[in-house]
């Protein structure tokens, strides 16, 4: 960040001074919201790179890493310091730190200045060394970090030594399955000094090193170095040429690896690389499954804003979810720096004439619209200079839209003055690179019947606001001595209450409760008080919570028998819908439509990004048109005309956005729309999950820099997504994925036992997300009990029809008796996927990753399922048709996935059993060490039927049988699989009938 860079020139002196003030610690007041200030002593731990306090009750977490430090602010800058009275504290002795995904605050205040300037000082010199590393520096110093924790942690009487049974604890943490007796021998080697018996740090990293030598690492090298235990500069070149696939490998490039990576001196004197540089060297960025060329800008960025995808947020402001939580204006500056190129701002009438920024008809917090256009100004173009997109939803009176029109012109200055962009075709948008450092607002336009002289108009008011049923909307009516802030204490409170029993409804069936039901219900049970008891006081609140509750109950029972008569049950968390009562954009006509007043200073902003109504869809309209869309309405129209929205989006842009049912914040599947070409899919950043692993994924690709390159056949021509072989005359691609090893592999993050918990069962598991055609898993076989080195070496295999849309998505699971918990997971775009030997690290985990080897090939001329696919060449033998295998995959385009098999099933499934579940749950997990046996002619009847109905996820992905490649041996070459050297058909068939059998789905 521009303002850090200062601060790495600090003298050596005054460095040393700051950490050693910080590492000895500093008494400050805590203050926290709706609390009195809390004492405590913050210090800075002997490594820099965690801040502590104590006391605490909560030791392990009364720490904040310096790496999730977003930025240190002086003074009384924060929300929590505004809502104290003004002369309380000294602002010179206030400071700020944000930190965390969510941007949460620490808001401290030191007994003196002097104080505050040295903690201001220190913290953000330890992050500006950190924003200056390279990706080398930054694994390696989290790895040192990584070692020393553990090393600490390990050590339970904190003398600084480990003795053998601290250590036999620790390898049961790190998931290691060693006998004992080879860990003891191990620690005597590694325990070199005269005090015999325990283990120093520097000693507990040989024993380290020694515990982590890689077999497969070891055996590969040996492939290359003629049996040697080293490689020479000659033989790296060979072994980069011929597996990682690099062209102009020159000599003095492999010298240069030699240099860094080599740890021993003798080494590096005869220019060879030894197993433990080599180890080094491919689990450095150098050997990520990520091409690093895809670090920076690769793309043409000349071409037209609605050939590319653009990364969008929804109700940008907002920290956490849709009804209760906090609006803040650093929410802009987080997803800006994050990569995201269109956030939406919500406007409403403030008092003192003041617009205000915050969710309507919710209980957010406000904030001014002048601060937040000023942290969009601050942060838009520190990370790139390609156009931000300002998403204005209008609520405004006349004179406040004046005000909004006055300080976007007077904040942003010459980066709204868009008469200097050449688009080359007054039909066509603009470019990316045309528009660098310019800001576009998105909103409403007076219609251009009006005239220049019009100084206001009516336009259409329709947006996310009316998506919420009015009977839903919260509006405050105090009266009858109540008072807002009583009323609004009530809903807060009973709302909470009510999130967080739909947080932990059952997750098998997510139907039971609805966010619609919590709307209804707390809304009418609010009214029904407040009729009965106008005089609410503090003290009416618990006979209130009864009839609250009994009035969602209700709702919350007549819902789920609806819903069950129609649908089965829905297993994935994420695409949970509430019933639908949206009409569709047609039908939409027949009813009068909301307008607004609009002035005209606003309207004459919005250039390029003009927002209009759902159903002008179709309609050719001039350039320059924004297309708003909920999920819902967007859903109706990718079902019904996925071609004809195809071609809109290769001339206007359409933007996506969250039902307003989502009052938790969740996101739903970008992937249909991003398939059908629309630019802006809005998601909630500040909601981490599924969702927006896929949106991260998608656009780390080109830089982050916030625009993708659409696929050349969306911007010209149109073919349907749904289709079976959606594109016939292009090559597909296949890939060929050898799943080898894991590494340090951690339990689950809510395990039970935490770190006392049993070592864990590992399999992988790889996705293919995109067209519906490509949507597949498949998974590998379970390794028992151990989490610190599993070896799969397994080979998977997928069909990829358009892969520049295509997201591999890989998971790591610890299998249990009645189910699956996860492990950690690493999505990453199939385009930017590197062949050869590549080390996929967990996202989020320091160490953690899975060893594979890539293949990626070519296949030209019509698509033989029979021949590309094994797992389909079994489907096909054992009958299944090509109509029923694309059921499941059309389920990814149903507002709810169930839509699908109804429209093929005329018999309804039941509401499956709890005891249905657990087994549907124990037979979704790979076998372990299952005895391969024949099968009999009523067992193979029995797996026809299965087959015949391939087991879809509840996105209606096809999941692939968990043994379907064992029919080809794993060292089979796949060039000889093309080519038609498989076994005769008798070999065949007495493979299959030693496979294990299919997950079944019930």
């Amino acid at each position: 960040m521009a303002d850090l860079e200062v601060y790495k020139n600090l003298s050596p002196e005054k460095v040393e001074r700051c950490m050693s003030v910080m590492q000895s610690g500093t008494q400050m007041i805590k203050l926290k919201r709706g609390a009195k200030g809390l004492v405590r002593l913050f210090y800075l731990d002997e490594h820099r790179t965690r801040l502590r306090w104590r006391p605490s009750r909560k030791s392990e977490k009364a720490k904040i890493l310096i790496d999730s430090i977003y930025k240190v602010t002086e003074g009384r800058q924060s929300e929590i310091f505004h809502r104290q009275a003004e002369g309380n504290f000294d602002p010179s002795c206030c400071f700020t730190i944000y930190h965390g995904n969510h941007m949460e605050s620490l808001d401290l205040i030191t007994s003196n200045p002097e104080e505050a300037r040295t903690w201001i000082t220190g913290l953000k010199y330890l992050m500006a060394g950190i924003s200056d590393e390279d990706s080398l520096a930054k694994r390696q110093r989290t790895h040192d970090q990584w070692l020393k924790h553990t090393f600490e942690e390990a050590d339970k009487n904190g003398d600084g030594l480990l003795n053998i049974e601290e250590t036999h604890q620790l390898m049961h943490k790190l998931n290691v399955n060693l006998p004992r007796r080879k860990v003891r021998q191990m620690f005597q080697e590694a325990d070199t000094d005269e005090n015999q018996g325990t283990l120093t740090f520097e000693e507990f990293c040989v024993f380290y090193k020694m515990m982590s030598l890689r077999r497969d690492l070891y055996l590969l090298l040996l492939s290359y170095s003629d049996k040697k235990d080293h490689l020479t500069a000659e033989e790296l070149a060979q072994f980069l040429k011929v597996e990682q696939k690099m062209n102009n490998v020159t000599t003095d490039y492999c010298l240069d690896i030699i240099r860094k990576f080599e740890v021993s001196e003798e080494n590096k004197a005869k220019n060879v690389l030894g197993i433990e540089g080599f180890t080094s060297f491919m689990r450095s960025p150098a050997c990520d499954v990520f091409n690093p060329l895809h670090h920076e800008v690769f793309q043409d960025m000349e071409q037209p804003l609605c050939n590319y995808y653009i990364a969008s947020s929804h109700n940008t402001y907002l920290t956490g979810d849709q009804l209760l939580s906090q609006s803040r204006a650093d929410m802009y500056a987080r997803v800006l720096q994050e990569g995201c190129r269109c956030v939406e701002v919500d406007c409403w009438d403030g008092p003192d004439g003041e617009p205000v920024v915050h969710h309507g008809y919710t209980l957010t917090s406000k904030i001014l619209f002048r601060d937040v256009v000023e942290t969009i100004n601050k942060h838009a173009f520190v990370k790139n200079e390609f156009p931000v997109i300002l998403s204005i939803e209008n609520h405004c009176s006349v004179q406040q839209q004046r005000k909004i029109a006055q300080y976007l012109k007077a904040i942003f200055r010459d980066k709204l003055d868009l008469s200097s962009v050449d688009t080359g075709d007054s039909k066509q948008l603009p470019s990316p690179q045309s528009l660098r450092g310019k800001i576009l607002v998105k909103g409403k336009k007076l219609p251009y019947h009006l005239g220049d002289d019009a100084e206001e108009g009516d336009v259409s008011d329709e947006d996310s606001a009316d998506e919420i049923e009015d009977e839903c909307k919260f509006r405050l009516h105090c009266n009858n001595g109540t008072t807002e802030h009583q009323v609004e204490s009530f809903i807060r409170k009973k709302l909470e209450s009510l999130l967080k029993e739909s947080q932990i409804r059952d997750k098998e069936d997510p139907d039971s409760f609805t966010v619609r039901a919590l709307l209804k219900a707390t809304h009418e049970g609010l009214n029904a008080h407040l009729t009965q008891h106008p005089d609410v006081k503090e003290s009416g609140k618990k006979s209130h919570g009864r009839s609250l509750m009994t009035n969602f109950g209700k709702y919350k029972q007549k819902t789920t028998k609806s819903r069950s008569k129609s649908y089965g049950t829905d297993d994935e968390e994420d695409a949970q819908q509430p019933p639908s009562k949206e009409p569709s954009p047609l039908s939409r006509l027949g009813r009068r439509r909301k307008t607004m007043k609009l002035c005209r200073e606003l309207s004459d902003l919005v250039v390029y990004t003009n927002s209009v109504a759902a159903q002008d869809i179709m309609d050719d309209g001039s350039t320059g048109n924004v297309l708003s869309f909920s999920e819902t309405r967007a859903h109706q129209v990718v079902q019904q005309k996925a071609e004809q929205f195809m071609v809109y989006n290769q001339k206007q842009l359409t933007r996506v956005y969250p039902s307003a049912y989502r009052i938790d914040s969740s996101n739903f599947n970008p992937l249909p729309y991003w398939s059908t070409g629309c630019q802006l899919v809005a998601l909630n950043y500040q909601s981490e999950g599924r969702m927006m692993q896929l949106n991260r994924a998608k656009f780390k690709t080109n830089g982050n820099c916030g625009y993708v390159l659409k696929p050349q056949q969306m911007c010209k021509g149109t073919f349907n997504p749904f289709s079976g072989d959606p594109l016939p005359a292009n090559p597909k691609k296949q890939l060929v994925l050898k799943v080898i090893s894991g590494q340090q592999l951690p339990k689950p993050p809510d395990s039970m036992f935490g770190d006392r918990g049993e070592i864990i069962d590992p399999f992988v598991e790889v996705e293919i997300i995109g067209l519906p055609v490509d949507c597949c898993k498949d998974q590998t076989r379970v390794v028992d009990d151990n989490g610190f080195n599993p070896m799969w070496e397994e080979t998977l295999t997928f069909t990829v029809h358009m892969p520049e849309i295509a997201l591999v998505r890989f998971l790591v699971w610890d299998h249990d008796p009645i189910g699956r918990d996860f492990v950690g997971q690493r999505t990453v775009t199939f385009s930017s996927l590197v062949p050869g030997y590549r080390h996929v690290y967990l996202e989020g985990l320091t160490e953690a990753s899975i060893f594979v080897h890539i293949t990626i090939n070519d296949i030209c001329g019509k698509w033989s399922p029979l021949i590309l696919n094994p797992s389909y060449t079994i489907l096909h033998f054992l009958g299944a048709t090509k109509s029923r295998q694309l059921q499941g995959l059309k389920g990814l385009f149903h507002k709810n996935p169930r839509l699908a098999a109804s429209d093929s099933n005329p018999h309804s499934m039941r509401k499956r059993s709890l005891g249905d579940r657990i087994l549907r749950r124990t037979a979704s997990a790979p076998a372990k060490g299952r005895k391969k046996s024949k099968t009999g002619f009523h067992e193979m009847v029995e797996i026809k039927e299965s087959v015949c109905e391939p087991a879809r996820e509840p996105d209606g992905v096809l999941r692939r049988t968990a043994r379907s490649l064992q029919a080809r041996p794993v060292s089979m070459p796949v060039g000889r699989t093309l080519l038609g050297a498989w076994p005769p058909a008798p070999a065949v068939a007495e493979a299959a009938e030693g496979k294990e059998s299919p997950p079944v789905q019930f």
